[in-house]
């Protein structure tokens, strides 16, 4: 669903990836992990079109998407979920999942459905659907950005440290609810510091360093290449 190939991109004349090259498949979930700056936010902001690459060709459902405008790419089926919750403030919270259904203009039925799904997995979100986004807790708000682009149904969904400012006990249920939409079909991609609570959710993992691809492996291997790289590394 989502192929990515040599990408070289940075900020200005300051480069941050250096050749990376991963693919997410439909119905999978891919971890990415690395230390701060190692590049995961850029990379996920240069595949969503909010940073241009400088090289490389992105490929998304077999189209090129390399290069294109946030608002095209997202139309075409990608969605972003950046980090520190990421919603319209003013709005209240049913208003701000009616903004995901900007991407399926006239399917009220598939609105509705979407929102009563969102409503089962985050009740409090129905509880608080007439309230103001700004009055919501910092996992409220994570909770109600998921809510925003499970509405418009992507074929990739790339989320960006869900766990920034959570209290860890929110993760497992967002998580298991990034499980679920995966298990439908879509293809999601998961930057997360947390290796350890999200890997069990994952199916495939990616580690980048300084810009590059360390090694990929199945999630359920990630521990123990971890712990392998630390043991050469003191060795």
């Amino acid at each position: 669903m989502l192929e990515v190939s040599n990408l070289v991109a940075g900020y200005g004349t300051i480069p941050v990836l250096r050749d990376v090259s991963l693919t997410a498949k439909a119905g999978e979930i891919l971890l990415i992990g690395g230390e701060n700056g190692a590049g995961k936010s850029t990379l996920m902001r240069s595949i969503a079109g909010f940073n241009k690459p400088d090289d490389g060709v992105v490929i998304l459902d077999g189209k090129p998407i390399g290069g294109l405008a946030p608002e095209l790419i997202a139309r075409s089926g990608l969605r972003l979920v950046l980090d520190g919750h990421r919603v319209f403030p003013e709005l209240s919270v049913f208003d701000n999942l009616r903004i995901g259904a900007a991407a399926r203009p006239g399917d009220r039925a598939g609105f509705a459905r979407a929102v009563d799904e969102i409503y089962t997995v985050f009740p409090i979100l129905k509880e608080k659907s007439k309230r103001y986004a700004r009055d919501l807790s910092g996992g409220q708000q994570q909770m109600l950005a998921l809510g925003q682009a499970f509405i418009a149904q992507p074929k990739v969904l790339l989320c960006d440290e869900p766990s920034m400012g959570l209290a860890q006990s929110l993760l497992p249920p967002i998580l298991a609810f990034l499980r679920r939409w995966a298990q439908a079909g879509t293809a999601v991609v998961i930057v997360e510091q947390h290796l350890a609570v999200t890997a069990p959710y994952a199916d495939r993992a990616v580690i980048i360093e300084r810009g590059q691809v360390k090694f990929s492996c199945l999630a359920s291997d990630l521990d123990a290449k971890l712990n392998a790289g630390v043991a050469a590394g003191d060795a």
